[in-house]
C-alpha cells in the first residue's frame, strides 16, 4: 500500500508540473500540458484506479496552494477526474464463467470508453469556454480579442492587413469551440493509448489488449450525435454546447470509420499503402477525418464491417 500511494505521489506530481508549465509560455510546454494525464493514466493502469485518484487530489491541493483555486479546479476537472475515471473503466471486468478458479472476465467495452472520453473532451471543453463568459456574446467576444491580439503581434508591421486580420479572426471564432473539442479528444484519446501501452509492454496490464478494428460505438449513439446536431443551429449558448459535443462524437465515430477501414483492408496485399495514405490524408489536411467519421456513422447504421465478414468464405479446415 505504501508503494501505491508513493507511485501516486510521483505521478501526480508529474501530471501537476507538466499541467503546470503552462504558465511559462514556452512552446515546449503546450506538448507538455497537453501530456499531462498521462501520468496519472499510467498510475491507474499499472496500481489500480485508487492510485490514480490519490495522485490526482494531492496534485490538486498543491496546484491551488502554490497557484490559486482556478487552476486546481481546471486540473481537477481536466485531468484528475479523466484519468481516474477513464482507468477504472479499462480495468473493469465482470466474471461470466461459472468456474471460479481461472473465470473468463468480460472487459468493458472499448466503444464505451471511447464515448467516455468524448463526453469528458466535451464537458473539458464547455468549462474552459464557461470560464471566457457566461453567454455567447462574451465567449466569442473574449475569444476574438485574444485572437485579434495574437494576430497583431505577429503583423505588427503590417498596417494594411487589419482588415484582412478581422475577417480571418472572425473565423477561427467561430471553429474555435469544434476545433477545441476535436483536440482534447484526440489528446484524451492518445494519452490513454500511450498509457495501455506503456503498461502493456512493463506487464502489468491485467486487461488483454483488445482487437481495436473491431471496437464500435454503443448503438444509441448515433441517435444522440443526430439530436446533437440538430441542436447545433439553435445558437447562442446551446448552439455552442451542442457544436462541442458533435465534435467530440465526430472524432470518436471517426475512429471507428479507422476500425472499419483496417477490417475492409486485412485481405487486401496494399493494405500498409491504403493505410498509409489515409492516415497521412488526415494528418496532412485533418479535413479527411469528417470523412472517416461519415465511414464510422454509417457502420454503425448499416453494419458495414459485420457484412464484409459474412461474406467473406469460411476458412479451409486443415487437412
Amino acid at each position: 500500500m505504501i508503494a501505491i500511494f508513493l507511485i501516486a505521489l510521483a505521478a501526480g506530481s508529474a501530471s501537476a508540473l507538466m499541467f503546470a508549465s503552462i504558465v511559462s509560455g514556452a512552446l515546449i510546454s503546450l506538448l507538455l500540458f497537453y501530456l499531462a494525464p498521462l501520468p496519472l493514466m499510467v498510475a491507474a493502469l499499472g496500481w489500480g484506479p485508487l492510485s490514480a485518484a490519490s495522485g490526482g487530489i494531492a496534485a490538486s491541493i498543491g496546484l491551488g496552494a502554490i497557484f490559486g483555486v482556478p487552476l486546481c479546479i481546471a486540473f481537477a476537472v481536466a485531468v484528475a477526474l479523466p484519468a481516474w475515471w477513464l482507468g477504472h473503466l479499462v480495468l473493469l471486468g465482470r466474471p461470466v464463467s461459472a468456474a471460479a478458479s481461472s473465470p473468463n472476465l468480460e472487459w468493458y467495452p472499448v466503444g464505451r470508453i471511447m464515448l467516455w472520453t468524448s463526453g469528458f473532451a466535451a464537458l473539458i471543453t464547455i468549462a474552459a469556454l464557461l470560464s471566457l463568459g457566461l453567454d455567447a456574446a462574451t465567449i466569442r467576444s473574449t475569444l476574438r480579442q485574444g485572437l485579434l491580439g495574437i494576430i497583431q503581434i505577429v503583423r505588427a508591421h503590417d498596417a494594411a492587413s487589419t482588415g484582412e486580420s478581422e475577417r480571418v479572426v472572425d473565423i477561427l471564432v467561430s471553429m474555435a469551440p469544434v476545433a477545441a473539442a476535436i483536440v482534447t479528444t484526440t489528446t484524451l484519446t492518445l494519452n490513454l493509448w500511450l498509457a495501455a501501452r506503456i503498461i502493456a509492454i512493463s506487464g502489468r496490464l491485467h486487461r488483454p489488449w483488445p482487437a481495436l478494428r473491431t471496437v464500435a460505438l454503443p448503438s444509441m449513439s448515433s441517435v444522440a450525435f443526430c439530436i446533437v446536431l440538430a441542436f447545433c443551429f439553435a445558437g447562442g449558448l446551446l448552439g455552442i454546447a451542442a457544436q462541442v459535443v458533435a465534435a467530440s462524437l465526430m472524432l470518436a465515430y471517426a475512429l471507428t470509420g479507422f476500425a472499419v477501414l483496417h477490417t475492409l483492408t486485412a485481405a487486401l496485399k496494399t493494405r500498409a499503402v491504403w493505410l498509409s495514405c489515409t492516415y497521412c490524408l488526415v494528418l496532412v489536411f485533418v479535413w479527411p477525418v469528417v470523412v472517416m467519421a461519415a465511414v464510422g456513422l454509417a457502420d454503425a447504421v448499416f453494419g458495414i464491417r459485420q457484412r464484409f465478414l459474412n461474406s467473406r468464405p469460411p476458412p479451409i479446415p486443415a487437412s
